[in-house]
């Protein structure tokens, strides 16, 4: 199976799909669909909040129209001619919708306080929304594992003693608490293996995807376990929320004054005009832009700090580069990009560069050992 070609596609049919909506929402803004929308929707609408919230979502909806089919493309057509996902297209359509609603539950209140801001605090609404965002996102991480995740797995307990063991021994040894390990039925969406820490505080769960769970050993599975709880013990959850907010406060400031000075040269009258949403979008992808390397930099430099992390505590390098090896294989990850597409696109390290740090760990940890 290719997997380069596999992750080509991929690749290219997520920038293509980044650009065309890049081309739709700026072709809304020129050629004054917009405007025309706006039009048809204030004389019907007496609530300005209610007006541009109705926008959003009709802005959404043909946005949405113009991007599903390479988004339908590279998360279904392609996972299944490369034989890794198990859903059907029933079930794939319904996890979307499913995903939609959660989707406009959460964006509702959002877009009513992202206006109440910008009506009542025109020059310092960025300031105000990317503080809401910290909070908001802080309060998602809470209910995420709780109220959204069994909304599309099931969860059930662990009944394997002897991982259970293993487990309680690793949380113990690095003083981690935690609520409930977990296992969840991935394979009914995917071939793919993957295993998270979810939750914050009295929320956080150990899940495992049943895919794992049958691909790899008990050792291997207890260095995945090390790195994950590794990003907790290194801090990486709270210098994380840090940056994010840090760079949430940069962004909205960059995007209100882009968005704010660009009005005029688009026909606009004022930061409240409903049809000039969209300019904030375009300056928001222009913008994001700039920020996903940056981002993108930190946490590699975070997985690599876990990495290390896991190999320190359980002392089994091999598992460790056993699992690596078996989870990109399963997931066909590109083990070694291109550089730039590295640098650019990938959160994790790809898999060559990981295994090399690990055994210049190993040299750093045991010297005299690699000598002989």
């Amino acid at each position: 199976m290719d997997v380069k070609k596999y992750n080509r596609i991929k690749l290219w049919t997520s920038i293509s799909n980044s650009v065309l909506f890049f081309i739709v929402t700026l072709i809304f803004i020129t050629q004054g669909f917009g405007k025309y929308i706006e039009s048809l929707i204030l004389p019907n609408i007496k609530s300005e909040y209610l007006a541009f919230i109705v926008f959003v979502f009709v802005y959404s909806i043909i946005t949405s129209l113009f991007t599903f089919p390479l988004s339908f493309y590279s998360s279904y057509i392609l996972e299944h001619k490369y034989k890794l996902s198990n859903q059907s297209l029933s079930k794939y359509f319904i996890d979307k919708i499913k995903s939609q609603i959660i989707s406009i539950i959460i964006a509702i209140p959002v877009l009513i306080l992202f206006y109440y801001l910008m009506k009542n605090y025109p020059e310092t609404w960025w300031l105000f929304f990317s503080a809401a965002m910290f909070f908001i996102s802080v309060v998602l991480a809470q209910l995420f594992p709780i109220l959204i995740f069994p909304l599309f797995f099931k969860l059930k307990p662990i009944d394997d003693e002897s991982l259970i063991n293993v487990i309680k021994d690793l949380a113990e040894q690095t003083n981690f608490k935690f609520s409930s390990i977990y296992s969840f039925d991935l394979s009914s969406k995917t071939k793919k293996a993957n295993a998270a820490l979810t939750g914050l505080g009295k929320t956080k769960k150990i899940i495992l995807g049943d895919t794992l769970l049958n691909l790899l050993s008990v050792d291997e599975i207890k260095t995945v376990l090390a790195h994950e709880i590794g990003h907790y013990k290194l801090n990486h959850i709270p210098k994380n929320i840090l940056f994010s907010t840090v760079i949430s406060f940069i962004t909205f400031y960059l995007i209100a004054e882009l968005y704010k000075n660009s009005l005029s040269f688009f026909g606009f009258e004022s930061i409240t005009q409903i049809s000039a949403f969209p300019l904030l979008i375009i300056w928001g992808a222009i913008v994001g832009l700039f920020i996903t390397p940056i981002s993108n930099i930190i946490s590699r430099k975070f997985e690599y700090e876990a990495d290390n992390y896991a190999i320190k505590v359980t002392n089994m390098p091999e598992s460790f580069k056993s699992a690596l090896t078996k989870l990109f294989d399963k997931n066909l990850a590109d083990k070694e990009p291109h550089p730039f597409v590295e640098w650019y696109f990938y959160s994790h390290p790809s898999y060559n560069k990981r295994i090399k740090n690990i055994d210049n760990t190993l040299t750093i940890l045991n010297p005299k050992e690699q000598l002989n």
